[in-house]
């Protein structure tokens, strides 16, 4: 399993939380490349929900990543 900025992308709109089915479902909906469905799919599932992204991907980039000031635009 691998992820990426664009593979991650797909599932922003997300209606988190949500189960890893409920994840399949919405990425095959709205047609997110199959490497989307696969990473979901190699989720263990425990019946858990998760609450956002970067319970999936722990190194997915937020705001504080990036070095710009947003008062400035």
């Amino acid at each position: 399993m691998y992820w990426t900025l664009e593979l991650a992308s797909y599932l922003e709109d997300a209606p988190w939380p949500a189960t890893k089915d409920e994840l399949i479902d919405f990425a095959m909906r709205t047609g997110a490349p199959l490497e989307v469905v696969e990473n979901l799919q190699a989720l263990e599932d425990e019946g858990e929900s998760y609450e956002t992204i970067e319970d999936i991907w722990p190194d997915y980039p937020t705001k504080d990543d990036f070095f710009f000031n947003e008062d400035e635009y």
